[in-house]
């Protein structure tokens, strides 16, 4: 019985992912042609994996795919096949998170899309200026021997790298083979990951009161002053830190999210973070402004990243304010978080009067409707 009930529950799934998609492709191979993209086989398989995420996405959160703003699901289905995003490529190249927000004395449930995983490595590979071909990258550590590249005049000499497999990864090398044929050697190293660490802290300190207020906005002027002096405090103290150095000093401790400091996320954090400053920094060409809009829109809303930091350490810790950060955890949990935003304050703690939002939640979807 059970196997039968499981089987006519997947049947039904099925059904309904087949209805979405009959909806919303057409939609959205009509729009790219409009915008002068030819609709491909593998942009369709992404609109379609994109879908089912989304769907998963939202029924989690207790809602459904025809209950959401339609102008805003599609203008993200528009930048998955825009940019060719697979969300289930392995790792996954797209996320999305629902969150509440409050418009009025409502609160709707918000869809957003952020990149991840490979989908920065894949996008330098598709658009990057004047790339042929983004070779797999090179994880240098400590015990490693490596060379970097070296010019004489115009001519370089390659780097060399002797793998040992000990130690941490200090740095990250992107071999790219150009269209004329040259090879380039992107590099980023582990240290310079302390910014993005660093960014990461003081986004998390913006709303912080330290015990010394309820919430910023209910701060006294004395309690405003008191606070910029602990958070002037921090920030000096943050000064000539090593990564490690500051990831270790329990002073931040709670300023920065278990994705980055617990033993199983921590490296990846740091490998990816180093991935993303070569990746997302090298100049792009895109063939017509409809692409160059939706890479720009996708890649430069870092509030989701930091939402992302959130969704990834759901019931460990409680962030009582998002504002602006570079973060993109390796690794997404299957479940998103929904986190309550004031639009009108830009405040993230849940409203007083209802202890539902008084912390990231992940909500099931025992009673959700049918989309369709």
């Amino acid at each position: 019985t059970n196997m039968t009930n499981q089987n006519e529950l997947q049947t039904t799934y099925q059904t309904k992912l087949a209805k979405i998609n009959d909806t919303y492709l057409p939609m959205i191979s009509n729009q790219l042609e409009g915008y002068g993209i030819k609709f491909t086989d593998y942009q369709r398989t992404c609109v379609i994996n994109a879908l089912a995420e989304i769907n998963n996405a939202l029924e989690t959160a207790g809602t459904a795919i025809n209950k959401i703003d339609q102008q805003t699901l599609t203008q993200i289905l528009q930048k998955v096949a825009a940019l060719q995003l697979n969300a289930s490529a392995t790792p996954r190249e797209v996320y999305f998170l629902t969150r509440k927000k409050k418009v009025g004395s409502d609160w709707d449930t918000q869809l957003e899309m952020g990149i991840e995983g490979d989908g920065n490595d894949s996008l330098l590979a598709r658009f990057g200026r004047g790339v042929k071909t983004v070779h797999k990258f090179w994880e240098v550590r400590e015990e490693d021997t490596f060379t970097y590249p070296r010019m004489k005049g115009l001519t370089m000499t390659d780097p060399e790298w002797e793998p040992t497999g000990k130690g941490k990864v200090v740095r990250i090398v992107y071999p790219v083979t150009k269209e004329n044929g040259d090879i380039e050697y992107l590099i980023a190293e582990r240290e310079d990951v302390v910014r993005n660490l660093t960014a990461h802290i003081n986004n998390n300190m913006m709303n912080e009161t330290f015990g010394i207020a309820k919430n910023r906005y209910q701060a006294t002027d004395q309690q405003k002053k008191e606070i910029d002096v602990k958070k002037k405090e921090l920030k000096e103290k943050m000064v000539g830190k090593s990564l490690d150095e500051l990831l270790d000093d329990e002073t931040f401790e709670k300023l920065i999210s278990p994705a980055w400091k617990e033993p199983q996320s921590r490296e990846s954090m740091i490998i990816r973070k180093m991935r993303n400053n070569v990746t997302k920094k090298y100049p792009k060409n895109f063939e017509n402004a409809f692409l160059a809009m939706s890479y720009e829109e996708a890649t430069s809303e870092d509030t989701r990243e930091l939402r992302r930091d959130v969704t990834e350490s759901a019931n460990t810790t409680k962030f009582e304010a998002i504002e602006t950060v570079e973060e993109e955890p390796e690794e997404a949990q299957k479940k998103p978080v929904i986190i309550d935003y004031d639009l009108e304050t830009g405040e993230v703690s849940a409203p007083e009067e209802s202890s539902e939002h008084n912390e990231p939640v992940q909500h099931t979807n025992e009673n959700s409707a049918d989309p369709f």
